[in-house]
């Protein structure tokens, strides 16, 4: 099973793109420091609990503001988590494209996804506290 889309013209000698240069290739590629890392493993791991708690409510992904274009830009779960594993094993991100006409309702910022995942922590860990005070 793959994480990301499949390359249709994977090994094809006819791939219209084959002749085409990726100037991304000239440049020097840095790979990711520890800290860049371990940022995106835990980016990672959050989007698994965001998926788990916002999806069976309809939440379809993510929008992230691109810093180079200024557009919001939609991701649903496993574009998102193929992204950051791509940049993982190649420490560069992957060329994008907007989304063509998503509906916004259907996703939520980084920020949003985090407060909710923290409001349904808080929640269930409430009683908790209580008890355990109580218990001492």
């Amino acid at each position: 099973m793959h994480d990301e889309p499949i390359d249709p013209f994977n090994g094809d000698p006819a791939d219209p793109a084959a002749g085409l240069h990726d100037p991304r290739d000239d440049d020097e590629l840095d790979p990711l420091t520890d800290v860049e890392r371990q940022d995106v493993l835990e980016d990672l791991a959050d989007l698994e609990i965001y998926q788990a708690l916002l999806a069976p409510i309809g939440v379809r992904g993510l929008v992230i503001e691109c810093e180079d274009c200024r557009e919001p830009h939609y991701f649903d779960w496993d574009l998102l988590r193929g992204n950051l594993r791509h940049l993982l094993d190649s420490g560069r991100p992957r060329v994008h494209e907007p989304a063509y006409d998503p509906d916004p309702d259907h996703y939520v910022t980084w920020d949003y996804a985090r407060g909710y995942a923290d409001g349904v922590h808080d929640t269930l860990t409430e009683g908790t506290d209580e008890d355990d005070a109580s218990a001492g």
